[in-house]
Parts: structure tokens; C-alpha cells; sequence
């Protein structure tokens, strides 16, 4: 248990590492956002994640990340590093394929993968622990669904929009695959969760 957290940890970290290097370089490390249908920048779909344009964006992406995040570790580190890099590879590739002409930046793809991804386990593994998960992510994250939604010039809708749709098909295609679910260990007479 204490590996997941040091990995949710770390990305943050680097998250926070990345912007404070960005603005100590004028900010020179925007450029490797996402430019649609530039063909030579496609890798960028693996950096934009990790750029953000100032602190508030930054926090809070990483406010909703380090919850959703948390929810998708319950079900072991491989399969949030799974989820996660599905989500990445097919949000980044549809914003670079069909989004406006604009540079797209920050992990709100990614979020948005994890938000619908924790969502849709509850129809994909029918279990009452991802039923439940999702009806608690549905009632405090439901606003999110509004974020899909082209209302801001300035906000990539497009990262939002193919975030949750990466998370469903990230769900479906990992839904039969085994988790490293935390189970119990008996010490003495108690049990902990390991």
C-alpha cells in the first residue's frame, strides 16, 4: 500500500517540479503541449499532461488527480499505471487528431479519464465495492460531466471530452484483468490491511 502512495507521491511532485521549472525558463516548456496535427510533435501527447499554465491550474488538477488517483490505486499500482498510460496515449492521440488549432496543456485529460474510468467499472466489473465507488465519485465529481462542454476559449473541452471517453474504453479493456487488490494479513488475533 505504501508503494501506491509514493507513486501518487512522486507524480505530484513531478508535476510541481515541471511548473516550477517552466517558469524559471519563461515558461519555454509550453511548447511541448500538445499542437494538433503537427506531425512532427506528436510525443507531446506523453508531455502535455505535465504542463500547466500557472499555479492554479496546477492545483487544482492535482486536488481532483490525487482523489481519483487514490480511488484507482485501490485496485494496485499495475493497474492505475495501465489505466493511466491507456488514458494518456488516447486522449493526447484524439486531441492531436481532432482538436482546434491551439496549444493543449495540463492533466485535466487525464483526471477526466480517471473520474469516468472509476465511473464505468461500476457496469464493466459489476462488483459492490466499483458500484459503490462510483455512486460516491458520481455524487461529489457529477459536476465534472459539465466540463465536456465547449465554454471557455481559453479551456481545452476537447482533453476533457476525450478523457472520459479514454477512461470507458481504459474500464472496458481492463475490466478482466486481475487486480492487486489489498488483502487482509493476520497478525496474532488482528487483522490489517496490507
Amino acid at each position: 500500500m505504501a508503494k501506491r502512495f509514493t507513486v501518487l507521491a512522486a507524480i505530484c511532485a513531478t508535476m510541481i517540479a515541471v511548473h516550477i521549472l517552466n517558469l524559471a525558463l519563461g515558461g519555454a516548456l509550453l511548447s511541448f503541449g500538445i499542437d494538433p496535427r503537427n506531425a512532427g510533435s506528436a510525443y507531446t501527447i506523453f508531455t502535455a499532461p505535465w504542463l500547466h499554465a500557472d499555479f492554479g491550474h496546477l492545483f487544482g488538477n492535482l486536488a481532483s488527480f490525487v482523489v481519483l488517483a487514490a480511488i484507482c490505486l485501490i485496485n494496485g499500482l499495475r493497474y492505475f499505471l495501465k489505466a493511466s498510460l491507456l488514458i494518456i496515449l488516447i486522449t493526447g492521440a484524439l486531441v492531436w487528431a481532432f482538436a482546434r488549432d491551439n496549444l493543449h496543456i495540463g492533466a485535466s485529460g487525464w483526471i477526466f479519464g480517471l473520474w469516468s474510468l472509476v465511473i464505468a467499472l461500476a457496469w464493466f466489473d459489476r462488483s459492490w465495492r466499483n458500484i459503490v465507488i462510483s455512486l460516491a465519485v458520481t455524487f461529489f465529481y457529477g459536476g465534472m460531466v459539465f466540463g465536456v462542454l465547449p465554454t471557455d476559449g481559453y479551456i481545452s473541452f476537447e482533453s476533457h471530452l476525450f478523457g472520459a471517453l479514454s477512461g470507458v474504453i481504459a474500464a472496458a479493456i481492463l475490466s478482466n484483468e486481475p487486480r492487486q487488490v489489498a488483502a487482509p494479513s493476520k497478525v496474532g488475533e488482528l487483522k490489517f490491511w496490507s
